[in-house]
């Protein structure tokens, strides 16, 4: 119980830090300078109305000095990483996955927040991350007792970069070839790519982290989850655009639990 209190404790800190990530990545701004502070009255926060979830029930969501509201979004953050640090542990124990797939999530959740506000996906998350999924990929090869060293991961993490990103490039791009040139259908509100380039990046990155299996898994399961919100979007918003960030991390989440049983059902093996 200890331990799982400590892994929850340590996964609202993250989460902490990740609220900073969303907030100040899409606005270019530094994660390290200045330390928090209200970003209504710009007043530095002290430390003791900086601690995850329990400040901010503490503080009724508003800030001491200000009173204005506090975003939702920041207990939300800080109660879902805590609670995935919690999942992964109850799963995988401190194995490699554990560490593997919380590092993905971090970055699966700054990117889903951000593209929720921006519409963007910041490189320093899915450039940054595919690198780190692949060196974290390329050291669980290596074998200290053997001196050996097993290249399969690696390969899988190359393979997942290759297909990740270049299947989601090469279906918008396809799209875009019918839809705009061949149909020539007008670009409604400026939009002349029905895929963005963030998009390519995070399922590549996505595939770094899980290999080549995973990311064809995500690439055919996300679109189920954006038809349904964007068909309540175009309805209530009469918009026809969504971030599709959210449903691509969204995907990724459940390739890491149902791999298998997914790859039963999409290609009946």
């Amino acid at each position: 119980m200890f331990e799982k209190i400590c892994v929850f404790i340590f996964g609202s800190i993250t989460g902490s830090f990740l609220n900073v990530c969303i907030y100040r990545l899409p606005r270019e701004e530094s994660i390290v300078f200045p330390g928090s502070h209200c970003p209504k009255c710009n007043k530095p926060i002290f430390w003791f109305d900086n601690i995850p979830l329990l400040s901010y029930i503490l503080l009724l969501g508003k800030c001491r000095f200000c009173k204005e509201k506090i975003s939702p979004r920041y207990f939300l953050v800080e109660l879902l990483t805590a609670g995935m640090f919690l999942l992964f542990y109850l799963c995988f124990g401190f194995d490699f996955k554990f560490f593997l797939y919380v590092i993905l999530t971090c970055g699966l959740i700054v990117s889903t927040f951000v593209d929720f506000s921006h519409r963007i996906i910041p490189d320093e998350i899915s450039i940054g991350g595919t690198v780190v999924g692949l060196c974290l990929n390329a050291l669980v090869g290596v074998s200290f007792k053997s001196f050996a060293y097993n290249y399969h991961p690696l390969l899988n993490s190359l393979l997942g970069i290759l297909v990740g990103g270049g299947i989601i490039y090469s279906t918008g791009l396809l799209f875009d070839l019918v839809f705009f040139k061949l149909l020539k259908h007008p670009p409604i509100q400026g939009e002349t790519e029905s895929m963005g380039g963030g998009d390519v990046k995070l399922l590549a990155m996505i595939g770094a982290f899980l290999g080549w299996k995973a990311a064809l898994i995500t690439f055919f399961v996300a679109p189920f989850f954006g038809m349904a919100v964007g068909l309540v979007n175009m309805i209530v918003k009469k918009d026809h655009l969504i971030p599709y960030g959210p449903f691509l991390s969204l995907a990724a989440l459940l390739a890491i639990f149902w791999e298998q049983k997914i790859l039963h059902i999409l290609f009946l093996q």
